[in-house]
């Protein structure tokens, strides 16, 4: 017995840091769980129970707007960047490359560079934050309908999970979501939300900044704000020592398969994350994610023209499907948006919407007459326009 419990240890960064989970209510069989999804090595997905992550599979052929992925690769400057590394690929950093992307986010977001760190996707870093901020004792907080990755990370964990419904405008109520637990350890903003596309202002982020708990930790998801082109909470973050930003590359950018996400933060919770096996998950950086997520992130003109070339394929489709007499849930500044069908059950539609070779999102359960539509290029939304009519019509 003494010998596991020596070997868990080490698996999760030694006796410090598993006196420190023991102390924050963690049980012994919670530290195995932690191992799997961190010092393990192993991914959310596999360490998960079968059927959490709720993701569809894409068919091969179809239109695939269900995924939130961008409907075209990389910027152009950033996938010649991402090439140009290949040929150093015999270096495990060939000349300074993640001091280069840490270099280019200060430049864009006008924070220091020491307050990013680079991780290979966001996965682990929104799972780590609910293990080092959160526990059984101290729960976690969040909206309903939102991204549910970590509701899912909580519930393996044993960390209580409260979920607060939106506003009637679709935002985060900050105040319900404090009011619902005073006392929690993490307190989760996705703005744009995933899946209603909808922003909370960083007015109500930065209320709930200053209202929370002052040693619980507000974490900020903006995976989706440079579809919205708006004013973000990269600032917050680095003017505080209890809010943490996350970003990816894997949205706008279209670097979904080359797996690289940020978080933006203070060098105290940065180092609070890194207690576990963070540094090795950090070190393990693909180059070619670093070359071409460098190379990209000061592009403001192709960005610009990227996001207005989304927002003219989703308004022209949110159009035509309130021409047909659906709803369509408003006010979305992402890549997505949620269509009520009018009585008709979403999971029907996706089928029937397959039956012609388009492959939508699914529902959530706060909103279960609807369904999440990516926005995919033009010609994506006009083959779903066309298939959306005829499936109406039959």
């Amino acid at each position: 017995m003494q010998l596991e419990q020596d070997m868990l240890a080490e698996r999760i960064g030694g006796e410090e840091v598993t006196q420190d989970l023991l102390a924050r209510g963690y049980s012994r069989r919670n530290l195995g769980k932690i191992a799997a999804l961190l010092g393990g090595g192993m991914a959310v997905a596999q360490a998960m129970p079968a059927g959490a992550q709720q993701a569809a599979k894409a068919v091969a052929g179809a239109v695939r707007i269900g995924a939130n992925e961008c409907w075209t690769g990389p910027l152009p400057a950033g996938a010649q960047a991402a090439m140009a590394i290949v040929t150093q690929g015999n270096r495990y950093e060939p000349n300074d490359d993640h001091a280069k992307l840490f270099a280019a986010v200060a430049q864009v977001e006008g924070i220091p560079a020491d307050h990013v760190v680079a991780w290979p996707g966001s996965s682990d870093p929104l799972s780590r934050t609910a293990i080092t901020f959160a526990s059984p004792s101290r729960g976690i907080v969040t909206a309903d309908p939102t991204y549910e990755a970590i509701w899912r990370t909580g519930a393996w964990i044993g960390a209580k999970v409260t979920k607060v419904p939106l506003t009637s405008d679709y935002r985060h109520d900050v105040k319900a979501m404090l009011a619902a637990d005073p006392n929690a350890g993490l307190y989760y903003i996705c703005s744009p939300n995933n899946p209603t596309g909808t922003l909370t202002p960083i007015a109500d982020i930065t209320w709930l900044a200053e209202n929370k708990p002052k040693d619980a930790i507000l974490l900020v998801d903006e995976a989706y704000i440079h579809f919205a082109g708006t004013e973000n909470a990269a600032k917050l973050a680095a003017s505080r020592d209890d809010v943490l930003v996350m970003r990816t590359f894997s949205k706008l950018f279209g670097m979904a398969g080359m797996r690289l996400g940020l978080t933006l933060g203070s060098k105290v919770l940065h180092e609070k994350m890194m207690r576990y096996d963070g540094g090795q998950v950090t070190s393990m950086l693909p180059m070619t994610a670093v070359a071409c997520g460098t190379a990209s992130l000061t592009l403001a003109d192709e960005i610009k023209a990227r996001r207005n070339q989304m927002i003219a394929a989703r308004e022209a489709t949110i159009a035509h499907i309130e021409k047909r007499g659906l709803k369509v849930l408003p006010g979305s500044h992402a890549n997505m948006f949620m269509v009520d069908w009018g009585g008709k059950a979403p999971k029907a539609m996706m089928e029937a919407l397959l039956a012609q070779n388009v492959q939508i999102g699914r529902s959530w359960s706060a909103y279960p007459s609807m369904s999440r539509v990516t926005v995919g290029s033009a010609e994506d939304m006009q083959k779903f326009r066309l298939a959306l009519d005829k499936v109406l019509m039959a």
